[in-house]
C-alpha cells in the first residue's frame, strides 16, 4: 500500500527539471519489470503504486495536468498488462483545484483507479488548509481511499542540518498534515474519507495524547480560525481512524507506538519500493521485525486482508 513508480516520462522530466534526488536520495529507476522481480523475490502479490514527491508540482499549468494523466493513464494501462500484481493511486495536479477535480472525476471514473495519492502541502499549505476543501467534498462523496505521502520542505523553512529530508523532515511533515486535518475539522466534515499516512503516521501516534491535551487548553488561537475545537475525545477517534504503512517502520518501537492509539485492522504492509532498494536487495520477508509485534494471523491481516478491504477492483482481480 505504499510502493512507488516512475513512468518513463515522468522521470525524465524529474532529472530536466533538477530533481537528481528525492527527499535526499537519489532519484530511482523504475520499471514494471524490475517491481516484479522485486516483488517476486519478497512474495509481494501486487503493490498498489503512487508517484511520491514532488508528485507533478515541480511543473505548472497545462504541463502539470498533463504529466498527471500521463501517471494515472500508465498505472491503468499497468491493470491490463499485469492484472493481478499492480493497483494504482492517482496524482493530481493541485496547482489548481478545477484541474484536479477534473483529474480526479477521470481517474476514479474513466481509467478505475484505485484512490488518490496527496502530498502533505502544496506551496507551503497542508491537507485541511480551507482551499482544498472542494477537493475534499469529492473524494468524501466518493467514499475515495487516500495516500498522504510527506512532502519536502523548503529549504528557507526548515533548520540548516546535514541529514536527508526523508529521514525526520518527512516523518515530521506528515503529522503536520494529520495535525491539521484533525484542528481544521477537515475529518470531521468529511468522514467518508479513508487516509493513510505514510511511514507508521510519522510522529502522530508519540504526539497524539500531546495533541488532545492542546485541544483543550484555553488558548484557542492555537486551532485555525473558525474551525471548532475538537475534545480530547475527538483527536483520538479520529487518530484511531487513520490508516497507517509500515514502509521503514515495521520496528516494534513504531508498530506499538500505531497500536496505542489505532487498530492492527488500519495497518497496512508498505515497502516504499524502489526507494528503499538499497536496504531490499536479496529475497525472503522483506519485513521480519513485524514480528516482534504481531503474530503470524495479524500479519495477513496487516500485510493482505486490510489492503484488499479497501481496494475492491484489485481484490477483484486476486480472488
Amino acid at each position: 500500500m505504499h510502493a512507488h513508480f516512475l513512468p518513463p516520462e515522468y522521470r525524465a522530466s524529474l532529472l530536466a527539471h533538477g530533481h537528481f534526488t528525492i527527499g535526499g536520495y537519489p532519484t530511482p529507476d523504475w520499471s514494471p519489470e524490475s517491481a516484479i522481480d522485486f516483488m517476486d523475490r519478497y512474495g509481494i502479490q501486487a503493490q498498489a503504486l503512487s508517484v511520491s514527491d514532488p508528485g507533478v508540482e515541480f511543473l505548472s499549468g497545462t504541463e502539470a495536468a498533463e504529466m498527471a494523466r500521463y501517471c494515472n493513464t500508465y498505472a491503468a494501462d499497468l491493470f491490463t498488462r499485469y492484472p493481478t500484481r499492480f493497483g494504482g493511486l492517482a496524482v493530481l495536479p493541485m496547482h489548481d483545484i478545477p484541474t484536479a477535480l477534473r483529474e480526479l472525476e477521470y481517474a476514479l471514473d474513466t481509467l478505475h483507479l484505485d484512490g488518490v495519492v496527496l502530498l502533505s502541502a502544496y506551496d507551503g499549505a497542508y491537507l485541511g488548509d480551507p482551499r482544498f476543501e472542494p477537493l475534499m467534498l469529492a473524494l468524501n462523496a466518493r467514499s475515495a481511499y487516500v495516500f498522504v505521502h510527506p512532502a519536502a520542505i523548503p529549504a528557507d523553512a526548515k533548520p540548516e542540518l546535514p541529514l536527508p529530508d526523508f529521514l525526520e523532515e518527512f516523518t515530521f511533515d506528515t503529522t503536520r498534515a494529520a495535525t491539521l486535518l484533525i484542528a481544521g475539522g477537515t475529518l470531521a466534515r468529511y468522514p467518508g474519507i479513508r487516509f493513510q499516512l505514510a511511514h507508521a503516521g510519522g510522529t502522530l501516534p508519540f504526539l497524539a495524547h500531546r495533541i488532545g491535551i492542546a485541544s483543550q487548553t484555553p488558548l484557542g488561537d492555537i486551532w485555525p480560525a473558525g474551525a471548532p475545537k475538537p475534545s480530547i475525545l475527538d483527536v483520538a477517534k479520529h487518530i484511531n481512524n487513520f490508516y497507517y504503512d509500515t514502509a521503514l517502520s515495521p520496528a516494534p518501537s513504531a508498530m506499538r507506538s500505531v497500536l496505542a492509539v489505532g487498530q492492527k485492522e488500519r495497518i497496512v504492509f508498505g515497502s516504499d519500493w524502489p526507494f528503499s532498494a538499497a536496504t531490499l536487495t536479496g529475497s525472503g520477508d522483506p519485513q521480519p521485525e513485524l514480528s516482534e509485534t504481531f503474530s503470524a494471523g495479524d500479519r495477513v491481516l496487516i500485510e493482505r486482508e486490510n489492503a484488499l478491504r479497501e481496494l475492491p477492483r484489485l481484490a477483484s482481480v486476486l480472488d
